[in-house]
């Protein structure tokens, strides 16, 4: 009888209970045989045993051992347009919880559309009831991807919270309303309101707009917050925030830029390491503050284009996110900068 050098993995080896012993070369070829039939042939266990004249018990200890001795090895392929290498990189070198990355048709605003899309597909995936949303309210790609989601027959969530002030122009008002109410309504949570401006004129109208009730509820409505939704922008503000008179001055965005600042998440700015920028209109911002923030379980950041690399890792980097849903080019940035 020819001898057979051990085949047990480096899971198995050392665990006498599963491969006890060397097997013949007729066992071999049995196992063979099993796996041929049920893995290549697609035949059922049941089949299998019909057919070799052995009980269906003994054809699944033979599958079991097949694997155990690497006769058949599991390799999975990802199909064209999924990254899962990539993702996995971005998870280990940022410290991430999940991410997931999607190819786009284009640059700018052109990966609006697959972000959007890859957006409402984890949330419909993730989603699983008693979440507390936090929402920011001028994201063009967030409002995409509540237009493309589809309603849960059952409540998923049981508050959707605006986590910075949602009020602005009346030209562009209702994509803060829309994108709070249409993701309450599609979720079966309640939606709650931030009736304010992201920025207000002073800090002592910051302060009296914090103790009045309605605000006051939506402040003590972050406590809650089990997960955030937010986007990522950069100095240059986006044409939704523009328009909606939430903007910041050209004299703050000097100012960012002397003290060093990428990008910014809910009008919390940060520099290229993801370190806090202490802007002189910080004290007049009605949102979620950057420790407010960081405490939420799942902070989700949709963001893509190459002009928003490195807010995107500046995010990343300071824990503003842990959870990165962005486009297959930036992704590569990210990883190659590390």
């Amino acid at each position: 009888m020819t001898a057979v050098p051990d085949c047990r993995s480096s899971r198995d080896k050392g665990n006498p209970l599963v491969l006890a012993s060397t097997p013949s070369a007729d066992h071999l070829r049995l196992l063979v045989k099993v796996a041929r039939m049920y893995h290549e042939r697609g035949m059922r266990q049941p089949e299998i045993a019909a057919q070799l004249s052995m009980s269906q018990p003994r054809v699944s200890r033979l599958l079991k051992e097949a694997v155990d001795r690497d006769v058949v090895r599991t390799v999975v392929i990802s199909p064209d347009g999924v990254h899962s290498e990539l993702e996995d990189a971005l998870v280990e070198q940022y410290g991430l919880r999940d991410a997931v990355v999607v190819d786009t048709d284009g640059a700018g605003t052109a990966v609006i559309p697959a972000l959007a899309a890859a957006t409402a597909t984890y949330l419909d995936a993730t989603l699983k009831g008693g979440d507390v949303i936090g929402i920011s309210s001028w994201s063009a790609t967030l409002l995409e991807s509540v237009n493309v989601m589809s309603a849960k027959t059952t409540p998923v969530a049981e508050e959707i919270v605006q986590i910075v002030g949602g009020s602005g122009s009346p030209e562009v008002q209702l994509h803060a309303t829309r994108l709070t109410s249409r993701l309450a309504e599609l979720t079966g949570a309640r939606p709650v309101f931030a009736p304010s401006a992201a920025l207000v004129g002073s800090r002592e109208l910051r302060d009296l707009l914090w103790q009045e009730p309605a605000v006051a509820a939506v402040v003590k409505a972050w406590s809650r917050l089990t997960m955030a939704l937010v986007g990522i922008g950069t100095l240059d503000p986006s044409p939704l925030l523009r328009r909606s008179g939430n903007a910041i001055a050209p004299e703050d965005q000097r100012q960012l830029e002397a003290l060093g600042a990428v990008g910014d998440v809910c009008t919390r700015y940060f520099d290229a390491e993801g370190r806090p920028v202490n802007a002189d209109f910080d004290a007049r911002i009605i949102g979620i503050s950057p420790e407010q923030l960081r405490q939420v379980d799942r902070r989700i950041g949709v963001a893509g284009g190459e002009e928003k690399i490195a807010a995107i890792r500046g995010a990343a980097l300071g824990g503003w996110i842990n959870v990165l849903i962005t486009d297959v080019e930036v992704a590569r940035a990210l990883v190659s900068r590390g």
